[in-house]
């Protein structure tokens, strides 16, 4: 099946049913308030290396996590009884992405660049983006970032300054989320950490009845 080729002119994608089987659905675009906006209420997103062509994707298998499901291991709930922390919504959206863009380039590599950095920057100014930053013992420990639209979070990437830093934001951002009746975290892939924590694959069908109860479509 051909990969859909778009322009910067018009504000579209294909039905997300017609993707790869890799995920794979589309090239080109921007990454435009609007058309990211567009992109994640149908459950597409941008991944792609700095200096090559977006790449949009809508894997037909979705790896989520249910906010009331996340996982707390016996060592992890120990753990958090011996420290005091404090979680903070937008502390400083453009840090938090930035650290999570430093911890992979000093790893693995990353897909965060400057052009994701700014994109994921005015969806925040709008209100969209959303950054958890979590202190351990008044030092900052690790934090999320990701996308919120309606009842759906679209969870893009985490980093730990200190041991467990990330796991302790997104445990607690996801009983807020609970609060909020918030319907899933959407992972887009597996890895074997967010599994340990509660994720699971959930079908095409599954994901998109979710998506349309969360945004209201």
């Amino acid at each position: 099946m051909p990969v859909f080729r778009l322009n910067k002119e018009d504000v579209i994608f294909p039905s997300p049913r017609l993707a790869e089987e890799n995920g794979l659905l589309a090239v080109g675009g921007d990454l435009s308030v609007r058309r990211l906006l567009l992109a994640y209420d149908h459950g597409i997103f941008p991944w792609y290396n700095p200096g090559e062509e977006i790449l949009w994707w809508c894997p037909k298998e979705r790896f989520l996590i249910f906010p009331e499901d996340i996982h707390i291991s016996h060592s992890m709930k120990k753990y958090m009884r011996k420290h005091k922390f404090r979680i903070i919504l937008n502390r400083d959206f453009q840090d938090t992405m930035h650290r999570c863009r430093a911890k992979r380039e000093a790893d693995e590599g990353t897909w965060i660049s400057d052009e994701m950095e700014e994109a994921y920057y005015q969806l925040h100014k709008e209100g969209y983006a959303v950054s958890v930053e979590a202190y351990e013992d008044g030092e900052l420990a690790g934090g999320l970032y990701g996308v919120s639209l309606g009842r759906c979070f679209f969870g893009e990437s985490m980093f730990s300054e200190r041991e467990n830093g990330s796991k302790v934001a997104l445990i607690a951002f996801s009983k807020f989320l609970e609060n909020k009746e918030f319907l899933f975290i959407d992972c887009q892939f597996h890895t074997d950490h967010l599994e340990s924590m509660g994720g699971h694959y959930v079908s095409w069908e599954t994901f998109e009845n979710l998506l349309r109860e969360g945004t209201g479509d």
